[in-house]
C-alpha cells in the first residue's frame, strides 16, 4: 500500500544526504516491512533507535537537515523511541 511512498521517501532521504554531502557519515539501508505497515512509511534513526512515522518528502528531507545540525530530531511524528534500556511507544506517553 505505502510501496510508491516508501520509494519516494527512499529517493529522497538519499538525496538531501547527497545534497548536504552527508553520504560518508550517514548511511542508509532500505527495508520491506518493519511490521508497522499502518504507520508507514516509516524511517528509523540509529543509534538513537527512534521510529518516525507516516514520513513523505517534507519530513525526509527535515529529517536529514536536523541530522546535518544534530542528533536530537523532532518531527512531530515519532512512533517509538529507545530510552536506552527498551523501546517505548511515543503515543502511550
Amino acid at each position: 500500500m505505502y510501496e510508491k511512498w516508501a520509494e519516494e521517501v527512499t529517493e529522497t532521504i538519499r538525496g538531501e544526504l547527497k545534497n548536504l554531502e552527508l553520504q560518508k557519515e550517514i548511511h542508509t539501508t532500505k527495508t520491506l516491512c518493519n511490521g508497522q505497515c499502518k504507520h508507514g512509511p516509516i524511517a528509523v534513526l540509529y543509534p538513537q533507535g527512534t521510529w518516525y512515522k507516516e514520513m513523505n518528502k517534507t519530513k525526509s528531507k527535515e529529517l536529514i537537515r536536523q541530522l546535518k545540525e544534530n542528533d536530537n530530531v523532532h518531527l512531530g511524528s515519532e512512533l517509538y523511541y529507545h530510552d536506552g534500556k527498551t523501546f517505548k511507544n511515543q503515543q502511550s506517553e
